[in-house]
C-alpha cells in the first residue's frame, strides 16, 4: 500500500517530505515487531481513549520531529527507530467509547450492507491459544443492551454484532429478538459451543440464522481440556440437534490441526465424533492450522510443519469422505503466518524480500529459509503441550489428597 501510494516501504528511506507511518489495530495485541522496518510509530492496544490526544498532536505539532517527541510521550505508543522491543502498554478504551460500531454502509464490502455493532469487548474465557483470553486487557467488558440496540439506525436490514465473545453476553437473546422485531437479519460473529441451548438457538432461527457456526478447535476432547476450550462432546451433540429442530440447513465447525501433542489417535476421534454429528444434521469443517501467538500461554510453541499437517488433513479427510464437507486452509500459507506471528524486524525485511520476488510461496520460503526457518523442520516432534491451569489444579488436588 506504501509503494502504491508513492512512499517508499522502509521507514530509513523515507525523508522528513514524507508523511509519518502510523499502525494500530489488533494484530498490536499480540506481535507487532514484523512491521517495525516500516512504520514511525505504533499505538498498542485500543485506540479509542488515546486517539483524541494523538490527533490534537498531529493537528498542532510544528514539526516532524516535534510530533514524534509528542507521540512517544504517551504510555501505548512505540517508536521502533529509538526500540527493538514492544514494552508499552497495551491501551484500553474508557467504557465511554463503547461500542464501536460501523457508519458506512455499502455493497463494496465483504459483509455487504450489514451494519457491525459491537455487543462486547475482550473476552473471559482463558483458552490458551487465543490472544483475547481473560488476562488480556481487563478480560471482557459488556455493553448494555439499550446501548447497543441504540446504535442501529431504523431501517437497517442486516447487523452483525461483533465481539470475541458475543454469546456471552447476558442480554444476547434480548438483544437478537428486538432486532428481529424490527425486521433486522441478525448475525453473530463467536458463537460458544456451552451456550447453545434452546432459548439461544430458536432466537438465532428468528434472526434468519440457516447454518449453525461454533468452533470445535481440538481435534480431541483431550486436546480442548488442555487447551482449555469448554466445548465437550454433549454441547456440539445439543446444538446439532437443536439447528436440525430449527430448521437449519448444516452445522459449521472450525477445528485447528496441528497442537503440541496432537496425534493420529485424536484425529481418528474428530472424524469419528464429526461424522456421528453428521447424522443429525449435514456438517462442514472449516479447519486451520494451529499457529502460535505472542502474548499467549502458547507462545513459542512450534508449527507442526507443512507435511504433518497435510497428512493429518488428509487422513481426516479420508475418513470423513461422503459424511461431511472438509474445508482446509492452506498448510504452506500457515507457516507464512506462524512464522510473522513470532516473528521479528528481520522476519518483516524478508516479506518485502519476498513481496518483490513475486510474493508466491516458494519466494516466501526462499526469503524465511534464508533467516533460519524452515517449513518442515520445525521440532514440533519434541514438543509436548504445556501444563494448563486447569492441569495444574488437577495436579494440586491430587497431591493434597495422596495417601499418606
Amino acid at each position: 500500500m506504501l509503494e502504491s501510494s508513492g512512499i517508499p516501504a522502509l521507514r530509513k528511506e523515507r525523508g522528513k517530505a514524507y508523511p509519518l507511518v502510523l499502525v494500530g489495530g489488533p494484530l498490536t495485541f499480540s506481535n507487532p515487531q514484523s512491521l517495525f522496518p516500516f512504520v514511525d510509530a505504533v499505538l498498542l492496544g485500543e485506540c479509542e481513549t488515546d486517539l483524541p490526544g494523538l490527533l490534537e498532536s498531529i493537528a498542532s505539532a510544528s514539526s516532524r520531529d516535534a510530533l514524534l517527541d509528542r507521540l512517544s510521550s504517551c504510555a501505548s505508543v512505540i517508536l521502533p527507530e529509538e526500540s527493538t522491543t514492544w514494552g508499552a502498554t497495551i491501551a484500553q478504551a474508557d467504557m465511554r467509547f463503547l461500542p464501536a460500531f460501523g457508519t458506512i454502509l455499502t455493497r463494496e464490502t465483504e459483509l455487504s450492507n450489514m451494519f457491525l455493532v459491537e455487543a462486547e469487548r475482550g473476552c473471559s474465557r482463558g483458552c490458551t491459544y487465543c490472544v483475547m483470553r481473560r488476562s488480556t486487557n481487563g478480560g471482557m467488558r459488556i455493553v448494555d443492551v439499550d446501548r447497543v440496540v441504540g446504535c442501529i439506525p431504523m431501517g437497517v436490514g442486516r447487523v452483525g454484532l461483533v465481539g470475541a465473545a458475543v454469546s456471552d453476553h447476558p442480554g444476547i437473546i434480548e438483544i437478537i429478538d428486538r432486532l428481529v422485531a424490527r425486521g433486522c437479519k441478525v448475525g453473530l460473529s463467536s458463537l460458544r459451543p456451552d451456550k447453545l441451548k434452546e432459548p439461544f438457538v430458536a432466537a438465532l432461527a428468528r434472526a434468519g440464522y440457516r447454518t449453525l457456526t461454533t468452533a470445535l478447535d481440538g481435534a480431541s476432547e483431550r486436546l480442548r481440556q488442555e487447551i482449555e476450550r469448554r466445548g465437550r462432546a454433549p454441547h456440539y451433540e445439543q446444538a446439532a440437534e437443536l439447528a436440525k429442530a430449527h430448521g437449519m440447513d448444516k452445522m459449521k465447525l472450525y477445528l485447528m490441526i496441528g497442537l503440541p501433542g496432537e496425534t493420529d489417535a485424536d484425529i481418528d476421534e474428530c472424524a469419528d465424533f464429526v461424522g456421528g454429528l453428521s447424522k443429525v444434521i449435514p456438517v462442514t469443517l472449516g479447519i486451520s492450522p494451529f499457529c502460535a501467538k505472542r502474548n499467549t500461554p502458547l507462545d513459542g510453541m512450534p508449527y507442526a510443519g507443512v507435511v504433518t499437517v497435510q497428512r493429518r488433513l488428509n487422513r481426516l479427510r479420508s475418513k470423513l469422505a461422503g459424511r461431511a464437507e472438509v474445508r482446509p486452509t492452506s498448510s504452506r500459507w500457515a507457516w507464512v503466518e506462524h512464522v510473522l506471528s513470532q516473528g521479528g524486524p528481520k522476519e518483516g525485511l524478508a516479506v518485502l524480500q519476498a513481496l518483490r520476488n513475486g510474493g508466491t510461496f516458494a519466494d516466501y520460503r526462499e526469503a524465511f529459509v534464508a533467516i533460519g526457518h524452515h517449513p518442515d523442520k520445525t521440532g514440533y516432534d519434541k514438543v509436548v503441550m504445556p501444563e494448563s491451569r486447569t492441569q495444574k489444579k488437577r495436579t494440586e488436588l491430587t497431591i493434597l489428597h495422596a495417601p499418606r
